[in-house]
């Protein structure tokens, strides 16, 4: 992660005091993970950076103020011209300005309303690819072959479990406490925007959690991380999807299959399997049922691969 830049905020330096700030509701209050905190950061990074030429010196909540819509789109064509990014990242970066300025607004400091005419990019419409039924398993036993030590081995087949058995971000394994692993059938998990649900948890999802905490060396408490790294700090996500490609390197798996097609996987077999859209959407817990909609476009693009090598050709 980018060195946060309100860390060089002093007592003369008013935009540095809000950046500080905003990072810090960026992780208090909205509860980011930190791979997205780091996105925001560097494109405010990335921006203030811009102006410093664009303008000449360097940015003041001032001239904030008094940007103009041209302004902003001078800096789109600069990324454009000199990075060559995607649509999806340009949008990206545009959602991380406009909750900076939210911020300022918020602040009582700036109020600008040229960020505002600015369009996003049109996001490619993508539709998940998740990991077979047959490869989720794979991924699972052979998670348990790992050249790690045992309790190693346990720990990622328990976090693929986990990842596959009950739909869960990677972000959300990995914040669960060891008082969180349920005694019964259902889990409660914190997701995006501290929202909380409630997931089903299989018999084997607990077998492989019990397995884990059975051979773990480190010792835990109900309000420590359950996932422990080899020298007892909490496991990071970076660590998850080393393991993850290793698996998918072993078992010749698509580039696809990563900690977040897991998720995808619990979706779409669910669905394959009777499962209605409202159910599967509190499982995954999008605020939206038009984000899980898109599974049924997985789910169609199937059936027509099926039907297509069934049907004789003429």
């Amino acid at each position: 992660m980018s060195k946060p830049l309100g860390q060089t905020a002093t007592s003369n330096d008013p935009l540095s005091g809000e950046i500080h700030a905003w990072e810090t509701a960026l992780a208090v209050e909205r509860r980011l993970s930190e791979r997205t905190r780091a996105i925001y950061i560097d494109a405010l990074e990335s921006f203030l950076s811009f102006l410093g030429g664009h303008l000449g010196g360097r940015p003041t909540l001032q001239s904030l103020q008094e940007l103009r819509t041209a302004d902003f789109r001078a800096y789109l064509s600069f990324l454009r011209q000199t990075r060559r990014l995607a649509s999806s990242t340009l949008a990206q970066q545009i959602s991380a300005l406009r909750s900076f300025f939210r911020h300022l607004e918020k602040a009582g400091l700036v109020a600008n309303p040229a960020l505002q005419a600015i369009k996003s990019p049109k996001r490619p419409h993508a539709i998940p690819r998740p990991v077979s039924e047959s490869g989720a398993i794979e991924m699972i036993s052979e998670a348990g072959q790992l050249p790690e030590t045992p309790w190693e081995r346990a720990r990622d087949a328990a976090v693929i479990t986990l990842l596959y058995g009950c739909g869960l971000r990677i972000s959300e394994a990995l914040s669960l406490k060891k008082g969180d692993i349920p005694q019964g059938s259902t889990l409660r998990v914190i997701g995006k925007g501290h929202k909380e649900r409630v997931v089903p948890v299989l018999p084997a999802v607990h077998e492989a959690i019990e397995t884990y905490l059975d051979l773990c060396p480190h010792p835990l408490t109900n309000d420590s991380f359950l996932f422990r790294a080899k020298r007892g700090g909490p496991l990071g996500a970076r660590a998850v999807q080393k393991t993850v490609k290793a698996l998918r390197e072993r078992l010749q798996l698509p580039e696809t299959a990563t900690p977040h097609a897991l998720r995808h996987s619990f979706a779409t077999h669910l669905l394959e399997n009777g499962g209605d859209l409202r159910t599967i959407q509190e499982l995954l817990g999008h605020a939206s049922l038009s984000t899980t909609q898109i599974y049924t476009e997985v789910e169609s693009k199937r059936l027509r691969e099926v039907y297509k090598k069934a049907m004789p050709r003429r």
